[in-house]
């Protein structure tokens, strides 16, 4: 079985988010702040478990049929 992408026990920046979600770090800080995607806030920054990105997408997935 392949290892997670997101690996569960990881802190990940807005800025790896972004980069592994392909959009851009506001739209991270917006899915933060809705409450969709929960972060720890660290100083000033915020980090995201890798386990809830993994979450979030597959709360997201659609099935496509063809």
């Amino acid at each position: 079985m392949a290892e997670p992408y997101f690996p569960e026990g990881r802190l990940l920046t807005v800025a790896e988010v972004a980069a592994a979600m392909r959009v851009s770090n506001m739209t991270v800080y917006r899915l933060i702040k809705c409450g969709d995607l929960p972060a720890v806030r660290v100083g000033k920054n915020f980090r995201i478990r890798g386990s809830e990105v993994e979450r979030y997408l597959s709360e997201r997935a659609v099935r496509v049929e063809g």
